[in-house]
């Protein structure tokens, strides 16, 4: 028995509709990046390339911001009867951007890259369930997994995966060839990326923009002096604490569905955080109150576990347990047995573009000097950031982490709680009771089971105590113009232009 999924597309999120009315796309977007973006590759889920994965590609299937799934390349996907498969069925005659029409054989190309540790990116850690797949005919594919896998993890797997025409994907990184509503006109490093229209597009009535032009800012307060003085028409990636002040300035301010959870993360292959007493006392040096206001100017909210307050694994009860206390901190430095030189002997990774970034590093290194801890930073770009961050090459540093509101275990997306071929941890992985939870999960069920898997996991992850979080917040906050209307919420909160129009 095969069970069949097919679910009806709804006008309200610009999803294919065979009674849209078409229409020429007019009008030009002009948004404030306070970034430049890393690259195209759909896979590299970093925050600098939030702004174009949705515009230039489309996933085989999308969540409502309510986190229903609905067709999208995909319109069906078939799970067999004990959750060992899923088949796919595409669209039928949606064209990349260079003409060539999408088929199963794509997708199997864009599967062949994710499942490789050098050229996955952030999906690598979720393609460890596939074991395979098979094309069946040009527009139906079987993915087949390694054990039986949760329904919603399918989906997300499915919501995860945005095909690369086959012949481009080595080339991906700068030159995107995609399904998506806009396609690359323009590039020019370190200042603006154009995107145009896609006059083959799939969805009736999409995009309704002819362009978007990205501009590139040195800092946020260069973008906001834009949008203040019309230059732009929106700000993607803003700080929080400008997102408030221009929204009390009468701008509209868009918070999606798909928070990320700020944590300190430890390095266990380094220095005294190769201690785990030591890390521990990190949970109690966290002043979540102060991180949450200082840095996000209280939007969000504090958190011990690192998840999404909606997801089945959050658990409340946590956030008082273990909140600030520097006494229960001093107690486990002590137990380390760590000297004075050897808990100095460290410093906090930083990226200096970030303001937020570096607020809350700040905050950090002064609660530390209380517990008798003098560290320094290092500061690092954007892109230095990213490498140094991704490959494990850092003691201590500030990072977010998402998919916190889907299926527990996509925490694994993220390279800090990767279970197998962690790029910060290394082979064989340091924390084996966590690799067995993750395992546990995904092979768990019943709802009474499925509740104990998520408190054994949630435990181990206060034990191992390799990353400490701190709070929710919004990486792709909107602020935009009155004159932006059709601003879409996605699941991930990166910005989908195809629905927006400029009066």
């Amino acid at each position: 028995m095969i069970r069949k999924i097919l679910l009806v597309a709804t006008v309200a999120l610009g999803i294919y509709s065979a009674t849209a009315v078409a229409q020429t796309p007019s009008g030009t977007l002009k948004v404030a990046l306070p970034f430049d973006v890393l690259t195209f590759d759909p896979q590299h889920f970093q925050n600098q390339n939030f702004p174009f994965i949705k515009n230039l590609y489309d996933s085989l299937i999308e969540y409502t911001p309510e986190g229903t799934a609905i067709p999208s390349l995909a319109t069906s996907w078939n799970i067999a009867s004990d959750n060992s498969s899923v088949t796919v069925t595409l669209r039928k005659g949606v064209k990349f951007h260079n003409g060539t029409v999408l088929t199963a054989s794509d997708v199997a190309a864009t599967l062949k890259k994710a499942a490789d540790p050098k050229t996955g990116r952030n999906v690598y850690a979720t393609m460890a369930m596939v074991k395979n797949w098979t094309v069946i005919d040009p527009n139906t594919i079987r993915l087949n997994f390694v054990n039986p896998v949760p329904e919603k993890q399918i989906t997300d797997l499915l919501q995860f995966i945005s095909p690369i025409e086959e012949d481009s994907i080595d080339t991906v990184e700068t030159k995107p060839v995609g399904t998506g509503a806009f396609i690359l006109a323009e590039r020019m490093l370190g200042q603006r990326v154009r995107l145009v229209a896609n006059s083959n597009y799939w969805r009736n009535g999409e995009p309704k923009l002819k362009e978007i032009i990205f501009t590139v800012f040195s800092d946020n307060a260069s973008a906001n002096a834009a949008l203040e003085t019309n230059v732009v028409d929106m700000i993607y990636g803003g700080d929080a604490r400008s997102a408030i002040r221009l929204r009390n300035e009468g701008y509209q301010l868009i918070q999606g569905p798909g928070p990320l959870v700020q944590t300190f993360r430890l390095n266990p292959t380094r220095g005294p955080f190769r201690n785990e007493k030591f890390r521990q006392a990190f949970t109690y040096l966290m002043d979540r109150n102060a991180i949450l206001q200082a840095g996000y100017a209280g939007l969000g909210s504090v958190t011990t576990l690192p998840w999404a307050p909606a997801s089945p694994a959050a658990d409340k009860t946590y956030d008082v347990k273990y909140e600030y206390n520097l006494d229960k901190a001093r107690a486990l430095i002590k137990e380390s047995g760590l000297s004075v030189a050897e808990i100095n002997d460290w410093k906090i990774l930083v990226k200096g573009e970030d303001p937020a970034a570096v607020t809350i590093s700040q905050i950090v290194q002064n609660t530390l000097t209380k517990v008798g801890i003098n560290i320094g930073f290092e500061i690092k770009t954007n892109a230095e950031y990213a490498d140094a961050q991704v490959n494990g090459k850092f003691d201590a540093t500030f990072g977010g982490i998402g998919n916190i509101q889907k299926f527990p275990t996509r925490i694994g997306t993220n390279s800090i709680y990767r279970p197998s071929k962690n790029p910060v941890f290394g082979e064989p992985h340091p924390f084996p009771k966590y690799v067995a939870a993750i395992e546990i999960i995904n092979k768990t069920f019943d709802p009474v089971s499925v509740k104990s898997a998520y408190d054994n996991l949630n435990r181990i992850l206060i034990e191992s105590a390799f990353a400490i979080p701190t709070n929710t917040y919004d990486l792709g906050l909107i602020v935009a113009s009155k004159n932006v209307i059709g601003i879409s919420k996605e699941i991930d909160n990166m910005l989908v232009g195809r629905t927006i129009t400029v009066k």
